[in-house]
């Protein structure tokens, strides 16, 4: 009886034993597909992580774009305005307004042939005392004088107005004619480059007439 028992316990441990060991061939079997499988994983981890940075890093490259492009646009916009700036004042060669004072005053200076002849337009600034100034040079005192007279005169003829006020006759280096609302500057050419009055109203609309 106890030969059987043994017996029986032996093979119960034997086959146990063969149970165990067909395990570990499985496990050991099944080892291989299980390191593959957690390769393929850690690969496809790998990738996606690398895709993602790579995403990012054109995402970065892109926005880098856009800001240098905004960057650029601005440059372009500030390169125009200070070009807009330090463009001189564009400057007409035919009145746009009608006065027929200024009108008169222009006759006069022509027909003594008065040069330079710049007409600054004050009517668009606050606080001013006249509406125009109409400056002209000319090549002696005598020339001036001739040219004063000849505003004078033409203005008389055709409105039948004297000026308000004159002053500079004695040595005609600068004579000039208040009208009230115009007020007109016959120069020699010397004194006129060296008091430049067209300088002391940059805001007035500039007209030199030919």
């Amino acid at each position: 009886m106890a030969k059987i028992i043994k017996k029986a316990a032996v093979k119960k441990a034997v086959k146990k034993a063969t149970k165990k060991a067909a395990a570990k061939k499985v496990a050991v079997k099944n080892a291989p597909a299980k390191k593959s499988a957690v390769k393929k994983v850690a690969v496809k981890k790998t990738i996606a992580k690398k895709i993602a940075t790579k995403k990012v890093v054109v995402k970065k490259a892109a926005v880098k774009k856009v800001v240098a492009k905004k960057a650029a646009v601005k440059k372009v916009v500030a390169k125009k305005e200070a070009v807009k700036k330090a463009a001189p004042k564009k400057e007409e060669t035919k009145l746009k307004v009608s006065n027929p004072l200024l009108d008169s005053i222009i006759d006069g200076l022509e027909e003594r042939k008065a040069k330079n002849i710049t007409i600054l337009d004050l009517s668009n600034i606050k606080n001013r005392s006249f509406d125009f100034f109409v400056i002209a040079d000319a090549e002696s005192s005598t020339h001036v004088d001739s040219i004063a007279s000849s505003v004078e005169e033409t203005v008389k003829k055709q409105l039948n107005e004297r000026p308000f006020h004159t002053e500079g006759w004695e040595n005609a280096e600068w004579i000039l004619l208040d009208y009230v609302d115009i007020m007109v500057h016959v120069f020699q050419q010397q004194t006129r480059d060296f008091y430049r009055l067209e300088e002391l109203w940059a805001d007035a609309e500039i007209t030199r007439l030919k």
